[in-house]
């Protein structure tokens, strides 16, 4: 049986590139079979890639670069910035803006990790939808 995988890639300016993000994401996640069915997994995505990007413009002062990949079981979401530094879990005060986005994502994905490469780092989240093994034999 052949492994049928759909994928998206685009790149998010500093200036205004979230709200294009989620925007963009939630145009692309449309097009899946179970997205209608599970719009709790869609609002876990856009919010993942929402914390990703943000935390691409404001620590690593980058540009995003971001791709969706569905394979049929999982929808990977990677972000990949300029700076090799990787995120670190913390525990903000009740007070504090910011210091969520790796609490969030870990608690939204089904997996998830991070890698350093030569120029930057990609932060990778996976999502596996209930209803995606049910509409996988009727593709």
């Amino acid at each position: 049986m052949a492994v049928k995988a759909m994928g998206w890639a685009h790149s998010f300016p500093v200036s205004g590139g979230v709200r294009a993000g989620r925007q963009w994401t939630r145009r692309q996640l449309e097009s899946l079979p179970w997205s209608a069915d599970e719009p709790e997994t869609v609002d876990a995505v856009v919010l993942t890639v929402s914390e990703l990007l943000t935390n691409a413009h404001v620590h690593a002062h980058s540009d995003a670069h971001l791709v969706l990949t569905w394979d049929g079981d999982c929808l990977h979401v990677n972000v990949h910035d300029d700076d090799p530094t990787l995120p670190r879990q913390r525990d903000p005060d009740a007070g504090e803006v910011s210091g969520r986005g790796v609490g969030i994502v870990r608690a939204l994905a089904d997996e998830w990790g991070m890698r350093c490469q030569r120029h930057g780092k990609t932060v990778t989240a996976c999502f596996r939808p209930a209803g995606a093994q049910q509409d996988a034999g009727n593709g």
